[in-house]
């Protein structure tokens, strides 16, 4: 593997959900993957964007990409959880083909801990939409993908789950257990 970040025993993972339901598919597959991980015996911490509070980056730049931001709100707690974790997963529903806003509001923040975080970690998808096309999950992918090349992270792994819409929908799917896998063999 080109890859230097070997397998350890107890990986410190920080999983950001984007769902605002909380029962809803993306979520199942985020409570799959964080059983794999503990079974695996990895530390899991998760942070679930559409319930905190996380105030949009007005690119102010009082931070100057490593520093304090002006807001203090739950993405204090992001802060607190990522410069230390060996793998960041994320787990969102498809909103009008990208990630969801309140995700999407959490990573914009990471403009404020940019020179923390631009070291080697291991990442994960996991998404879901209601399309079935390869082809319409592919600017979310996409999105992500340039995320890692951008921060020096690398992809351990994708759960893509399509053809979900409806709360529950995934249940009766293949999709919890790749979540569940990926989770154990991150």
């Amino acid at each position: 593997s080109k890859h230097t970040i070997q397998r350890r025993q107890n990986m410190k993972i920080l999983v950001i959900t984007g769902s605002p339901r909380k029962h809803g598919n993306s979520n199942t597959l985020a409570d799959n993957f964080i059983k794999g991980a503990q079974e695996a015996g990895h530390t899991v911490v998760r942070f679930d964007s559409a319930i905190k509070n996380v105030h949009p980056c007005t690119t102010c730049n009082k931070c100057a990409m490593d520093g304090e931001c002006v807001f203090k709100d739950d993405f204090d707690f992001v802060k607190e959880n990522i410069v230390d974790s060996d793998a960041v997963v994320f787990v969102t529903p498809m909103y009008y083909f990208g990630m969801s806003a309140q995700m999407k509001t959490v990573i914009d923040r990471f403009y404020a801990i940019n020179g923390q975080i631009h070291v080697q970690k291991k990442s994960a998808l996991l998404m879901t939409y209601a399309d079935t096309s390869p082809r319409e999950a592919q600017p979310l992918i996409s999105h992500y993908e340039t995320l890692l090349r951008y921060l020096g992270w690398y992809d351990a792994g994708k759960v893509v789950a399509s053809g979900v819409w409806t709360e529950g929908d995934v249940l009766n799917t293949e999709f919890p257990q790749q979540a569940y896998e990926l989770g154990k063999n991150i």
